[in-house]
């Protein structure tokens, strides 16, 4: 079924959260190694190999995101450590007019087309893969069973596969392939409870190297633009409840939003797990009448649209309809 124009516009408009998880877009990463704890041959230990690779090698990693019903976005990802010991990362989307994020230490700095350029304090990048899996895997063994498969091919080079199944089947599962000899992520697939694929991340090209990339030499770091100082928000009165969340989900913000278009202000959720964001908008409508359900995916989300009373609320995240449903359908209103 076709996705609703309205619920179309409201996704626009607000999503911070359709990728996968962006809650750690200001915040500092901590990753925990810890190899020792887990046998050699576990997927933990895999998983803990990749998160010390991701922070402590130089590499220049070429990659190409596919999702449904858009171009492929064509990504070059680069890492490095200079000679102090200080994280530089730059992550560059090459189609279009492009967008840039370059991270020096704990200053990130964004470079998007019709915005002035800014920086945010993080020792993270956001991008395609998600945060917390590259950095904190063992946040996600609460909600997901990390199995290991087999070995194959990816980009010319020897991978271990691991399967990431969510443990109550409320959330698509992930295909991963680790770089045998580096540990670097070099493929996932989100598939969905069958398994059939729903979006990929494929590496083409990844250069190891024993010093940093050129690039970062090349940097002006005292031209690059100041920390914004964000302003603290007080939190709204929470007006509704969630009865259910899925295991290891939980809520994250929960405020009110005015809709940049309209001026309307709606009530809004973020939910997430670490890996999944999903978002709830809760829109008041004087005198409502009773409307008919409405879902679709906005390319591989799911959006559902339903009207409570007097109140339309709408799910957007990558789940499966059944567990959006659910969660919708646990809305309490509190007086």
């Amino acid at each position: 079924m076709a996705v609703p124009k309205s619920a179309v516009l409201l996704t626009l408009l607000l999503m911070p959260c359709l990728g996968f998880s962006q809650e750690n877009q200001n915040q500092d990463v901590q990753p925990e190694y810890a190899l020792s704890q887990y046998p050699s041959d576990s997927a933990e230990a895999w998983l803990s190999k990749m998160a010390a690779a991701v922070k402590s090698l130089n590499y220049s990693i070429s990659f190409v995101v596919l999702k449904p019903g858009v171009d492929s976005q064509p990504y070059l990802w680069r890492h490095g450590i200079d000679e102090n010991g200080i994280e530089m990362e730059q992550l560059n989307l090459l189609n279009g007019p492009g967008r840039e994020v370059v991270r020096i230490g704990h200053k990130v700095s964004y470079f998007e087309p019709n915005v002035p350029p800014y920086s945010l304090q993080s020792n993270t990048v956001n991008g395609p893969f998600p945060t917390e899996l590259l950095y904190q895997p063992e946040s996600l063994f609460e909600s997901y069973e990390f199995v290991l498969v087999g070995r194959s091919r990816i980009s010319g080079r020897a991978a271990q596969q691991i399967r990431v199944i969510s443990k109550d089947k409320s959330r698509f599962g992930l295909n991963l392939w680790l770089d045998q000899e580096s540990g670097l992520l070099l493929k996932m697939n989100l598939v969905n409870l069958e398994g059939q694929p729903l979006e990929q991340i494929q590496v083409t090209a990844i250069e190891i190297t024993e010093k940093p990339n050129a690039f970062f030499a090349r940097i002006e770091q005292p031209m690059l633009p100041d920390i914004l100082v964000m302003r603290s928000q007080s939190e709204s009165p929470a007006r509704w409840q969630l009865n259910y969340l899925p295991t290891g989900m939980r809520i994250s913000k929960q405020d009110i939003h005015r809709l940049p278009m309209t001026g309307e202000l709606v009530d809004y959720i973020l939910l997430t797990d670490g890996l999944v964001d999903v978002s709830i908008y809760l829109q008041p409508l004087p005198n409502a009448k009773a409307s008919q359900d409405l879902i679709g995916r906005h390319e591989s989300n799911t959006i559902l649209t339903r009207q409570v009373g007097d109140v339309s609320v709408t799910v957007v995240g990558k789940i499966p309809a059944a567990t959006a449903d659910a969660i919708l359908k646990s809305i309490q209103f509190v007086q």
